[in-house]
């Protein structure tokens, strides 16, 4: 049993996707979040996902509630595989391995947040899926509820075949039309800090990033105390046909 072989193996019923993508494949991205600057060596990038539930998007009153929980929940869960995991191919060999975070900590460039490494991007890369309008990662099989990690390692691994095809019908906007911020515009530009600003709360942030040694400190302060956030918006996922029971459950 090959190496990557044997991973697909050691991933089998903890996560409900996994693909692999050559570093090579990154050079086109921002040069400060390359897998070589995370990964002495770094040679592949094993990205791998949980889906989150559509009952979640779909509960009459406590979709906000369930969309929190489910997604701190899966963020907990794809770190302690992406530990296992990188402790466990460093033991097979001469190899070194890094669990890229699920989620914090974030790396601030001003006040936009930045994940050490893009996993949507990653699952790209890796063959998991492709971007649709909103910006978000669209997979074949669970839409955009697939929920991210990954491992960088020394370890040279086959990478697995791209996903070329727009995920999206070609006359949707669902996205855009029921986006409460205005981030999603019709032509398909997607502002990320229009939505984060809209999406993302926490009861420490108006306390914490008011002053001026706050906003100096703000990755520490997000990092930290806003590790677990507040959600409050789903729309995006909620009228996304990706998501939808055939296509989200197939297989």
């Amino acid at each position: 049993m090959d190496l990557k072989e044997a991973i697909l193996g050691r991933a089998e019923g903890k996560v409900d996707a996994v693909g692999f993508a050559p570093v090579d494949r990154f050079d086109d991205g921002p040069e400060a979040h390359h897998p070589s600057r995370i990964c002495k060596n770094a040679k592949t990038v094993i990205v791998f996902g949980n889906t989150v539930p559509r009952g979640m998007l779909l509960s009459p009153d406590y979709s906000l509630y369930m969309l929190h929980r489910t997604y701190h929940s899966v963020y907990e869960r794809l770190n302690e595989l992406g530990l296992m995991l990188s402790n466990w191919i460093e033991s097979q060999g001469n190899f070194l391995a890094v669990p890229i975070p699920s989620f914090a900590p974030l790396v601030y460039k001003g006040m936009e947040p930045w994940g050490v490494l893009s996993l949507k991007h990653a699952c790209v890369k890796a063959g998991l899926g492709a971007f649709g309008r909103n910006g978000l990662m669209h997979n074949p099989q669970f839409g955009t509820l697939l929920r991210p990690g990954a491992v960088v390692t020394s370890a040279e691994l086959a990478g697995d075949p791209l996903i070329e095809d727009d995920p999206c019908p070609e006359t949707c906007d669902a996205c855009s039309k029921a986006c409460p911020s205005g981030a999603l515009q019709e032509d398909g530009t997607f502002n990320k800090m229009d939505c984060l600003g809209y999406l993302v709360k926490h009861a420490i942030y108006p306390l914490a990033l008011k002053s001026e040694a706050g906003l100096k400190n703000i990755e520490r302060v997000i990092n930290t105390a806003g590790y677990n956030y507040w959600l409050t918006c789903n729309e995006c996922l909620r009228v996304c046909p990706s998501n939808s029971p055939k296509k989200s459950r197939s297989g």
